[in-house]
């Protein structure tokens, strides 16, 4: 396990989403004061060594993982942030282990009522055709380019070479690769492109579990994120008994475009 650390005070834990690892959250990392910030890569991405397992147990070793992760570090109580995908980890550790969080914080995350898989991660769950297009899209700067545009971040990406450079070493990352398409198969409907969320059943985040977070959540939701529109926002959050969401500007990663505000939204939300 590879984790990046900043500051000191009450531990926050942050999770990436798809593709990435935790260097995604540099910009934010950067402007969360007064709190013990610790993003660490995922399984399979970054420095963080992958973990077998079948994809129908997905989310099952999602929780044991994370589980792992804090006793390592020695922390019993946390604010959790997920990104992304990041942020349906974050939200089956919450319903597994509540009394180790303290304060949610989500950022548009995916499988949640309402919300619509983008084409890209359909294309790429269907049987046979994910493989081709993977194949046909060589990992580089323009390609990683094209992408953010679909999640509403071109023009902020663009200002992060150095996230960029992150992105495109994914890519050409086989391990990297795998446990990106293994998280993509565990959330996605191998019939996504014949289906409207394109999320598995076994996998979304249904209502009733949303009712049972109790703890305060903060959900951020870009103004242009792809996932949904501003009503899916509201509706989420209204499923949660002691929500609050913040739409800010931007789509799927509002700290690139807007890293201050995004920090402060989330520090006045802890404090």
């Amino acid at each position: 396990m590879h984790v990046l650390e900043k500051g000191a005070g009450p531990p926050m834990i942050l999770l990436h989403g798809t593709g990435v690892a935790a260097g995604f959250f540099l910009p934010l990392l950067a402007e969360l004061d007064g709190v013990r910030a610790i993003a660490p890569d995922l399984p399979g991405r970054g420095l963080s060594d992958p973990i077998d397992h079948p994809r129908r147990h997905f989310r099952t070793a999602a929780v044991g993982w994370l589980d792992r992760l804090l006793d390592v570090l020695g922390l019993e109580e946390i604010v959790l942030l997920g990104h992304s995908a990041g942020g349906v980890w974050a939200t089956w550790y919450a319903l597994a282990h509540p009394e180790r969080v303290r304060r949610l914080v989500l950022v548009g995350p995916p499988a949640f009522p309402g919300t619509r898989c983008p084409l890209p991660h359909r294309v790429l769950a269907t049987p046979g055709l994910g493989r081709l297009a993977a194949g046909l899209v060589p990992p580089g700067r323009e390609s990683v380019l094209r992408f953010a545009a679909v999640m509403g971040e071109r023009a902020t990406l663009v200002r992060h070479p150095d996230l960029i450079d992150l992105l495109v070493a994914m890519r050409r990352d086989p391990v990297a690769e795998s446990a990106a398409r293994d998280e993509i198969h565990a959330l996605v409907s191998p019939l996504a492109l014949l289906t409207p969320s394109g999320f598995r059943r076994r996998t979304r985040v249904r209502p009733e579990e949303l009712g049972r977070l109790t703890m305060p959540t903060l959900l951020l939701w870009g103004r242009d994120e792809p996932l949904g529109g501003v009503a899916v926002a509201r509706g989420v959050t209204d499923l949660i008994p002691s929500a609050t969401s913040a739409i800010l500007p931007g789509g799927h990663v509002p700290w690139l475009g807007q890293p201050v505000q995004t920090a402060a939204v989330i520090l006045d939300f802890l404090h």
